[in-house]
């Protein structure tokens, strides 16, 4: 016989004035969290009570009914009403819906009420959001009515409009919140939904790769064109931009490279053709000019600008108030905010006043150039006053070159929108993709050169910190032409004095540490030195022997030359035909003496200088050779953009270099060789170094 299912009987409700209620003990809630009680008792103004009290009857000591109901379940909501009946917006007799509950035990009730609640998905609330707005509430509404700020709202309503597909993944657990939140920096639904099958099969799925494939055709706000430009003159122009309302975005990413661009380069253009009415020959304009731009031309000798009487006052108490508060601030451990800003304040207008404009004579001008650009920071940088030597007068006849530009320029555009001054926008040459996906065939000549120009100027950096090899060098140079008949064209130092140049721009070069820091010493010395070349024998006279040393290694590094050249491609090998070692074999051994490091000096690998430039075979032995056979198997897979990227990504801290980068096996020429010894005596800053003859000084001027 089957057995009756027990039917349940639920509680009965009523409706009980406000006063017959009290707040149990049994109400297991103490810590506050989530909605305040003031913002629950704006919501139930606005929205009435949506939710009944549980109750319980209070009994006197025989067990009778009091009249008065206690509330085990819904404290936080009683809370809110006695708030509104403080503040007279509700009546303490105002009926309130309730459940009342017999038997049991309340503290369970009070347990089982909190347990059972489940808030909304994030989903879900996203898309009521959505449905507010639709139906005509604005943001600050909904962040009114929900005690939310308009941000959160604005966030909340950006993930609403992610793509459907993505949020069903989403919905159903097979993405993170924090993806969601990637994929909303754009709106365009088909690229979203390509990316994440990208990711998701890779396995590259983290927000920030996510975001780096939605705007990897997009220019950053913080890049030099768009602070340049500026993203308001820019989204005037039409221009759209992606924003990351979950992450700090430097500005955004620039959708339209193409008008970014030609914003820029008006602009530029209007800057030159403002400074081409100062009388010069020519100006030359670029985003950004290739390190050693200005090889080979005469730098003019400009006078500053006098100081007047009010300039000197300012900067007098300026100078005055900056020594006041860092004397002020002194044992302070910490600035405060206000008095770090005024300091960082004067610091930049004393900064502008030293800065000051240069005046030229005008015959200089006449015949003379000026470069336009950008500084990292997206400031218009403006170079004036260079020769070309085909611009240079002869003897007698100082005004020759005015007039007419008869030079070739090699740039993509030339106007002459200022008569007298030819303004010409740079330009580098764009290269075809690399579509064979042969490892064995040899990298790119182009390449080579780009990889060895950045070992060569790091090269010179460490030479010039190493006098001693420094020395040997030279030395070694000067022996072999002298003495070795097959070597006189096979050395690595073009001792002459010639600065080798470099035939193509290597990306970042002119950026890199080793550019800076021969840059930075170059201009140390050249302040030292005298101007007229009639003194300056005298001056390095003067020098004690380790500052001649510092000069002697400074000047040889910039004949190092250990750049590959496709034209001797075939004599560069480790042996010449007579059995000599050749120019980048002496470059390697020299690299060794003295312990050149390019990784220390600040390379990787990244898709602009290497791995977006050769075949996926060899971006798949990079990371292979790095990481293992298990990483190159993660992105075998990819389309070579995507595989580039992830290439870096994964070579990224490793140290990893291409071959044209390393060192070269140098164990036999170091047994030949020997060790780079120490400094000469008379090189040396000892006691005795004056006594030493003349005969045995070195002759700095012998190669000149």
């Amino acid at each position: 016989m089957t057995k009756a299912v027990q039917k349940i009987t639920l509680s009965p409700s009523r409706d009980i004035p406000f006063n017959k209620l009290v707040l149990s003990q049994s109400n297991v809630r103490r810590v506050k969290a989530g909605v305040s009680i003031e913002q629950l008792a704006e919501s139930i103004a606005q929205r009435t009570l949506l939710q009944s009290l549980s109750v319980r009857a209070v009994v006197d000591a025989d067990g009778n009914e009091t009249g008065m109901f206690e509330v085990p379940a819904g404290g936080r909501r009683y809370r809110a009403l006695e708030l509104l009946v403080k503040q007279k917006r509700m009546s303490k007799t105002q009926a309130v819906p309730c459940v009342v509950r017999e038997g049991g035990i309340a503290e369970d009730d009070s347990v089982a009420e909190n347990d059972e609640r489940v808030g909304l998905h994030p989903l879900d609330q996203f898309r009521a959001f959505q449905t507010l707005r639709d139906l005509g509430m604005t943001e600050e509404d909904i962040a009114a009515r929900h005690f939310v700020n308009p941000a959160i709202v604005k966030q909340r309503l950006r993930l609403a409009s992610v793509s459907p597909k993505l949020h069903e993944v989403y919905a159903d657990d097979g993405m993170t919140l924090e993806q969601l939140m990637a994929f909303s920096v754009t709106a365009d639904h088909t690229r979203q939904e390509q990316v994440w099958e990208n990711v998701s099969r890779s396995g590259y799925d983290e927000p920030y790769q996510i975001r780096r494939l939605l705007t990897e055709n997009t220019v950053r706000g913080s890049d030099r064109r768009a602070q340049y430009v500026g993203i308001d003159a820019y989204e005037q122009a039409g221009g759209p931009v992606l924003r990351d309302l979950f992450e700090i975005d430097d500005g955004g990413w620039l959708q339209d490279v193409a008008l970014l661009d030609r914003l820029v380069t008006e602009k530029l253009k209007s800057e030159a053709e403002t400074i081409a009415a100062e009388g010069w020959k020519w100006i030359s304009v670029a985003v950004d000019f290739p390190y050693g731009h200005t090889g080979g031309l005469r730098e003019l000798e400009g006078m500053p600008v006098d100081v007047t009487v009010e300039e000197q006052a300012t900067i007098d108490a300026l100078n005055a108030e900056h020594d006041r508060l860092e004397a002020e601030y002194q044992d302070a451990d910490e600035l405060p905010d206000a008095v770090d800003q005024r300091l960082g304040e004067i610091e930049a207008a004393l900064l502008a006043f030293e800065d000051r404009s240069v005046v030229y004579d005008p015959a200089d001008i006449v015949r003379a150039g000026v470069f336009v650009s950008i500084d990292s920071e997206g400031r218009l940088s403006i170079d004036r006053g260079y020769v070309r030597p085909e611009d240079e007068a002869p003897m007698g006849d100082p005004e020759i070159g005015h007039g007419a530009d008869t030079s070739s320029t090699g740039d993509q555009e030339i106007t002459a929108s200022v008569p007298g001054a030819v303004i010409s926008v740079a330009g580098s040459p764009i290269e075809a993709e690399e579509d064979d996906e042969d490892v064995t065939k040899p990298l790119p000549d182009r390449l080579i050169i780009e990889l060895t120009a950045h070992r060569t100027l790091t090269l010179r950096d460490a030479l010039a910190e190493n006098p001693a090899v420094a020395f040997q060098a030279v030395l070694h140079n000067f022996v072999l032409a002298a003495f070795y008949r097959f070597a006189s064209s096979g050395g690595c130092l073009e001792i002459g004095l010639r600065t080798p140049t470099f035939p193509t721009q290597a990306p970042g070069l002119r950026e890199s540490v080793s550019a800076k820091a021969v840059e930075a010493r170059h201009e140390s010395w050249k302040a030292r030195l005298p101007k007229s070349e009639n003194d300056l024998w005298d001056a390095l006279t003067a020098l004690d022997g380790g500052a001649q040393a510092s000069l002697f290694a400074h000047c040889a590094s910039f004949a190092v030359n250990a750049l590959y050249e496709p034209a001797n491609r075939y004599n560069q090998g480790r042996v010449s035909a007579h059995g000599v070692r050749t120019r980048l074999d002496q470059a390697n051994i020299l690299a060794r003496a003295v312990g050149l490091d390019m990784v220390q000096a600040g390379w990787r690998p990244t898709v602009d200088n290497y791995l977006g430039r050769v075949t996926k075979p060899r971006i798949l032995e990079a990371v292979r050779e790095a990481k293992g056979e298990q990483a190159a198997q993660l992105i075998d897979h990819l389309k070579k953009t995507d595989m580039a990227k992830e290439a870096e990504r994964l070579l990224d801290g490793v140290g990893w270099l291409p071959e044209p980068l390393r060192l070269g096996d140098v164990t036999a020429a170091q047994e030949q060789d020997g060790e780079a010894g120490p400094l000469p005596e008379f090189l040396t800053d000892d006691e005795d170094r004056d006594s030493a003859s003349d005969d045995h000084r070195p002759q700095l001027d012998a190669a000149e």
